[in-house]
């Protein structure tokens, strides 16, 4: 570890603190229909948008109703994905002449891109047109980050309101963060990642004649408009297959620089969304200081085990000062490949500049611990956010326990059906995951996937399924996904991670909304301070632990100790 590596991670959290508020009041005026500086040119096109649709954005949906209306979009964009991938081949903007995808990877691919988990058994460039690229996977990329967002806030509106019928209005929420937000952003994210040198075009592959006399085929298209909302939706879906370790993706240390600070800026902004909204900042700041905590205490491990070098290596003569760079962007260096994977795997973004496969064991656990953690540690766009608030209901319910009183979060009770959804929320991702992980290691399809034996094979499957019921994306490597047995398995985790995990809390906004506020008193735990916020990595930390130590012990710690023994698998 060096002085230059720890002023990098230092520089990323400064940028990120001090976004986190102008940019969180700014998400708060979109998206609560407030005039901002973008309402004299997006505002005709705003109330355009919603004639055409017969939507009128003042209606206010119940928890049920906005539910209902989200699943309907889901299933109508799952259907037209998977029908652009499977007719591709006769569709237009395919100059390299791709053919239709098979069914079971369109299918893992339509859920997986619905689900803003963006987790691909395909190389992009090899695979998909520019019009499934750019009509299908980027529209996707949109849709899904947006969809993040307005369920955190409607959530949040379950705190802030008080003896409400309604959560907000569905179709108004997303045409406003689409509109306002994602979309103007990443036109300037585009234009800068072109400066970068980041391809934007139409044009087919180029075939170059390399030193050596042979031939190579360069690919090119419309990679930075996909870049661009891919880090800042957290989607991960990249053009290409390397995605930010391609050097089109991710060309310089500035463009690495942009692409880690907008894959935490929105869902950072949301915990101060949180604070306004409930009409105390500081209940937002306790939050992001909760995830600022586990993600810092992720970097200092990732960085200590990347930082030191593989003694497998070291015993074989290999200079262990450079750290462990097998497999990783030997430009940016050890503190930013550390710093990159938590960040992806911390903010469901699976477009790493390092392949997980080649981190230690504990360096490889920590993006592991991220997703089994219920990617909280700042999440997807949206994601973290109402996962954060779960686990806060459920401190907040072991603080009542503690003092003999109902338990409070921001002025509202939390009794027995907050609890029990927020339980089913939190609970059904261990379910899937665990599940799958085990059906995986005892059918001969599932142990054909890992290109490793023993403990680390076993990280591969675990892995996996962990990635994609954290709608994360990101992969170990070593797994061969494109099978029928892994297409379907991971497609039905992806469905259950998202939308298990949104109907039980959307019940709890509706139910919260109908509250009436409570007064603070004596007996009421405070939710803003140093106590709290510590109760709430605990019991993050508490819940993990307990839900997932066996199957870590079996997969990262198994293959620590082993490597202490000087045995590698």
């Amino acid at each position: 570890m060096t002085i230059n590596g720890w002023i990098q991670i230092l520089l990323f959290v400064a940028i990120i603190a001090a976004l986190t508020r102008p940019l969180g009041g700014f998400l708060d005026r979109v998206l609560e229909g407030r005039r901002t500086f973008l309402s004299p040119v997006l505002g005709p096109l705003e109330r355009g948008f919603y004639r055409l649709a017969g939507v009128d954005p003042a209606q206010d949906q119940s928890w049920w109703a906005y539910c209902r209306a989200m699943l309907v979009f889901h299933v109508l964009g799952f259907a037209l994905l998977y029908g652009l991938q499977r007719l591709q081949g006769v569709l237009p903007f395919n100059p390299q002449g791709m053919a239709g995808v098979a069914p079971d990877l369109a299918g893992n691919t339509a859920m997986s891109f619905v689900t803003n988990t963006n987790w691909q058994n395909y190389g992009g460039e090899g695979t998909m047109s520019y019009l499934t690229q750019m009509a299908g996977l980027t529209v996707q990329n949109f849709l899904s980050a947006a969809t993040g967002i307005v369920l955190a806030v409607a959530l949040v509106r379950g705190f802030a309101r008080a003896e409400a019928k309604g959560i907000g209005n569905f179709w108004a929420d997303m045409t406003r963060i689409t509109l306002y937000v994602l979309l103007p952003m990443c036109v300037v994210l585009t234009l800068v990642y072109v400066w970068q040198g980041v391809p934007q075009n139409l044009s087919a592959y180029v075939e170059a004649t390399t030193l050596e006399g042979g031939k190579q085929t360069i690919a090119q298209g419309p990679v930075a408009s996909q870049l661009a909302i891919k880090m800042l939706g957290t989607n991960g879906g990249g053009f290409f297959n390397a995605n930010s370790a391609h050097p089109y993706e991710n060309p310089t240390p500035l463009s690495n620089l942009v692409q880690i600070i907008t894959i935490f800026a929105l869902g950072a902004a949301l915990t101060n969304v949180f604070g306004r909204r409930v009409g105390d900042e500081r209940q937002g700041w306790a939050v992001f200081a909760a995830m600022g905590v586990l993600f810092l205490a992720g970097v200092v491990i990732a960085y200590w085990a990347e930082a030191g070098g593989n003694p497998l290596l070291t015993a074989l003569g290999v200079d262990p000062s450079g750290g462990n760079m097998e497999g990783k962007e030997v430009r940016f260096g050890p503190a930013l490949s550390a710093l990159f994977a938590v960040i992806t795997t911390a903010a469901s973004c699976g477009a790493v500049n390092a392949m997980h496969d080649s981190f230690m064991p504990l360096g490889g656990a920590v993006p592991l611990v991220n997703i089994l953690l219920g990617e909280v540690v700042v999440g997807g766009v949206g994601a973290g956010l109402y996962g954060m608030l779960l686990f806060a209901v459920v401190s907040v319910f072991v603080a009542g326990l503690m003092v003999g009183r109902t338990p409070e979060y921001v002025g509202k009770k939390i009794e027995a059906r907050e609890v029990k959804m927020t339980m089913l929320a939190i609970l059904c991702i261990p379910l899937v995951i665990l599940g799958f992980t085990a059906l995986a290691t005892v059918v001969p399809a599932g142990l054909a996937g890992p290109a490793n034996a023993g403990p680390h094979g076993f990280s591969e499957i675990l892995y996996a399924f962990t990635s994609g019921a954290g709608n994360n994306g990101s992969a170990f490597a070593g797994l061969t996904g494109n099978t029928l047995f892994y297409n379907s398995t991971l497609g039905i985790t992806m469905a259950v991670g998202r939308f298990a995990m949104i109907v039980p809390m959307l019940a709890v906004a509706g139910s919260l909304a109908a509250k009436r506020k409570t007064a603070v008193s004596l007996g009421t735990f405070p939710t803003h301070g140093g106590l709290f916020i510590g109760l709430l990595v605990g019991v993050v930390l508490i819940v993990g632990g307990l839900t997932y130590f066996p199957a870590l012990a079996l997969g990262p710690i198994a293959e620590h100790l082993a490597m202490l023994a000087g045995t590698a698998f």
